[in-house]
């Protein structure tokens, strides 16, 4: 059965000082793909900004950009989306080729005698390593036990996933957007981006296609209690090509694949391509907070 999600994301930017004119994009939206549609979307700025558009990356993803020309020492962008998202095919894991040896993945993904299309040639590019780069010696060997000759592709997704959520802890605070996979694995902690950026290291240190994946993941209440607004977050997750261009996507946050509870909003190949909000400002502040309400509400 499908589940529909009202979806409501509210960024509040505050400074001590008058902002003369800011700048922003970001990626807010559920997009529409395959096992999931959005109905309804907007994204509004206060204060009104002098130029506001909408447009598509290079992924496909939705981005929203906007221009505020009055002074100000607030800044709100509220994003409202319906979103509709179907089960998972109950065979994700239990058929080709997710039952396939993982290296299968790899040489379908490099040798165009085995899968020459444009699928293929466009997954590539998530194989490879960051203009920074993330594939160290100590990346491979945090992979390297999950990674063992002929294992099926979902099991190592399965193996990887449980480890990251087994050996780190969730500690909220404890990075920032610069934070590296090499300081995650020294740390043994992060948060769901850096477990999502642990984890699409890893397969690329074996040569597979692996992409980073924004959006919302619908969080129950407790038995016998209701459900708080505004105290969900936005989340991220990994996803790995597999040879019919498909996607298994996996939460190692909460050691589990991805089902009918998550609603994506965009993937790229890093946190740095499908940031929720990113801009500039031109002020004399010389302190700003941020504060960020996130509420799924099943519908």
């Amino acid at each position: 059965m499908s589940r529909r999600y009202r979806i409501k994301h509210i960024t509040t930017y505050t400074y001590s000082d008058r902002v003369s004119s800011s700048y922003g994009r970001g990626f807010l939206a559920p997009r529409d793909m395959d096992g999931q549609h959005c109905t309804e979307k907007s994204v509004t700025v206060e204060p009104a900004p002098t130029d506001q558009s909408f447009g598509v990356d290079v992924y496909g993803n939705e981005d929203v950009y906007f221009h505020v020309t009055h002074d100000h020492e607030k800044l709100v962008v509220t994003a409202d989306s319906l979103v509709e998202v179907y089960p998972r095919p109950v065979d994700e894991t239990t058929s080709w080729p997710a039952t396939a040896p993982w290296e299968s993945a790899r040489m379908a993904l490099f040798d165009p005698t085995v899968t020459a299309d444009s699928a293929r040639a466009s997954a590539v590019e998530f194989a490879l390593d960051l203009p920074t780069p993330e594939i160290t010696d100590e990346v491979r060997a945090y992979a390297a036990p999950s990674f063992r000759p002929g294992r099926p592709l979902a099991d190592v997704i399965v193996d990887l996933t449980h480890r990251i959520f087994t050996d780190f802890r969730y500690l909220s605070g404890s990075t920032t957007v610069s934070t590296t996979v090499v300081d995650v694995l020294s740390a043994r902690s992060g948060v769901c981006q850096d477990f999502a950026r642990l984890a699409i290291a890893c397969l690329r240190s074996h040569g597979l296609a692996a992409r980073y994946v924004s959006g919302y993941l619908a969080t129950e209440p407790p038995p016998g209690k209701e459900r708080m607004i505004g105290v969900d977050a936005t989340h991220a997750w990994a996803a790995v090509w597999m040879p019919n261009d498909r996607w298994l996507a996996f939460d190692p946050t909460n050691d589990q694949l991805v089902d009918e509870r998550y609603a994506t909003v965009a993937w790229g190949r890093d946190y740095a391509d499908v940031p929720p909000l990113r801009g500039v400002i031109y002020t004399e502040a010389e302190e700003s907070t941020i504060s960020v309400s996130v509420d799924v509400a099943p519908q």
